[in-house]
Parts: C-alpha cells; sequence; structure tokens
C-alpha cells in the first residue's frame, strides 16, 4: 500500500472498502481494495495473499488485472487495474434490463476470460452481475474481484467460511464442496438469468433454505418472465443452470459455442439443415 494515495473512496462491502488510489511518484490511477482481517489468523492472512497471487498470474483482455497485494496490521490490500465504466449491477432491474445481443455479447466475453482461467487451474468463485465492468463506447468488458480467486484444487478458506455471493453459488459450492469450473459456470447462468429477467432463479430466506431449493429444484424456465426469448437462449441458461455438475458445459469452447447459436439461432439452424 506504500506509494499510494488515496483519492476518494468509491465502493463499500462487509468487510472491505474500495477507493481510487494514484501513485505518489506519478502514473496511472489504480483501485485499491483494503479487506479487513480482523482475528484472522495466520494461515487466514495467507490464504488471501494466496488468492492475489492467483489473480496476478491470470493476464487477458476480459480480466481486471491485480497489480499487487499485501498485508498490512489487520488489513489485506489488493491493488487493481481502474477500468473506466460501470457494472453490470446497474442493469439487474426489470426496468432496466439490456437488450438480449448486448447480454449474449456480455457472455461471450466473461466466458472467454473463464476460459483463460480454468486453463490455469483457477476458479473465480463469485461471478455475478456486480463483478462484470462495462465501458460502452469503448466495448471494455472485464470481470473482476480475481481476488477470491483459488487453484481448482484449494482448499476452502481457513475461516471456515464458504467464500463468495450465495445466490450466485452452485449447489455443491453452498454444501460447502471446493468449487470447480463448473461452479463458475453455475454463476454465470444466474448471471445471465439476472440480466435477462430482473429475477434471481432461487429466492430464499435463510441459506439453508436456498441451498435446499438449488439442490431439489429446476431453476424455472427464462420464459416464465420473458416469453419473447427464443428456445436455444432458454435451453442455454437451462443448462448452466444444472443441478448436476456434470450436465453443465463441459468447457469455455462448448459454452462460446452454444452462445453464439443462441445469439444466432438461424444460422444454427441452417447448419443443422445443410449438413442433412
Amino acid at each position: 500500500m506504500a506509494g499510494l494515495r488515496l483519492r476518494r473512496q468509491i465502493g463499500q462491502g462487509t468487510q472491505s472498502t474500495v477507493f481510487l488510489a494514484e501513485p505518489v511518484a506519478g502514473g496511472p490511477a489504480v483501485v485499491l481494495k483494503l479487506v479487513s482481517l480482523a482475528g484472522a489468523d495466520e494461515r487466514a492472512r495467507q490464504a488471501f495473499l494466496a488468492g492475489a497471487d492467483t489473480a496476478r498470474r491470470l493476464v487477458h483482455p476480459g480480466i481486471v488485472a491485480v497489480l499487487g497485494a499485501g498485508v498490512e496490521g489487520e488489513l489485506g490490500w489488493l491493488a487493481m487495474e481502474a477500468v473506466p465504466g460501470i457494472s453490470l449491477g446497474r442493469y439487474t432491474h426489470p426496468a432496466r434490463l439490456l437488450p438480449e445481443p448486448l447480454v449474449l455479447h456480455v457472455a461471450e466475453v466473461v466466458a472467454g476470460a473463464l476460459e483463460h482461467a480454468h486453463r490455469q487451474g483457477v476458479v473465480h468463485r463469485d461471478v455475478k452481475p456486480a463483478n462484470i465492468l462495462v465501458h460502452w463506447p469503448s466495448d471494455t468488458i472485464k470481470l473482476a474481484d480475481f481476488g477470491l480467486a483459488r487453484a481448482a484444487d484449494a482448499d476452502q478458506t481457513a475461516t471456515g467460511v464458504v467464500p463468495g455471493s450465495p445466490a450466485f453459488m452452485a449447489p455443491e459450492q453452498l454444501a460447502g464442496s471446493v468449487p470447480t469450473p463448473a461452479s463458475d459456470f453455475y454463476a454465470l447462468g444466474v448471471t445471465l438469468f439476472q440480466l435477462l429477467t430482473g429475477r434471481l432463479p432461487h429466492e430464499a430466506e435463510t441459506l439453508g433454505d436456498l441451498l435446499r431449493r438449488v439442490s431439489s429444484q429446476p431453476a424455472p424456465d427464462l420464459r416464465t418472465w420473458r416469453p419473447d426469448l427464443p428456445a436455444p437462449l432458454a435451453g442455454l441458461v437451462a443448462g448452466l443452470l444444472a443441478i448436476d455438475p456434470a450436465c453443465r458445459p463441459a468447457g469455455g469452447p462448448t459454452l462460446r459455442q452454444a452462445l453464439q447459436q443462441a445469439l444466432h439461432p438461424a444460422q444454427g439452424a441452417d447448419s443443422g439443415a445443410k449438413s442433412r
């Protein structure tokens, strides 16, 4: 954190505060995330640093770059690339939905970012609209907050708390299993569902009730609220939200192909006709 001057607060979470900062010696502004580690033991501190180190290895146009990290006293800090624009959290209300083709374009970029991370054995763990940053004039779309990311074979955090946002978690992740690439795809499915309908596929009063619902009840069809949406798109989202991880897309290339078919269903039909 040394060498950075705070300019203004730009975000607040339950355990973190986000600032826009600038290097004292000059240079581009950065985003500085301060995470409270009060009461955390040494193992939890090392887990924070390991997550940051994992995120620094990910260099991709669809991923917000992590520039540095450290622990000072009871604060962990994460310095990240400053991305102009807004988060997709702004477009999750039924009255402020994005056009379907734009949502699918965003999904393609995010799928590419996840494919890059998964190839390196890294799982994001917290894909959601608030962690997707967009700057429409420059067509910049980036997946943020890889600070939670860990190697795919890593244990849960030492504190025993499952990291992430429960409403976007796959059933296996909510149950306490180590997240896998399939867990990220489920979270992308929840993200698409919310961006297309302004609703979450499953809502519950408690974490236990949410786990019971996502583990036993298939997600509702998108067309319950958006009958105008094409069947291939509804099928894609249903596949991402499959209860069984093995029934979700097998990987990034498969997902991108499904997104292309959902975006251009007529082309997919033409290709099928030509092959017969």
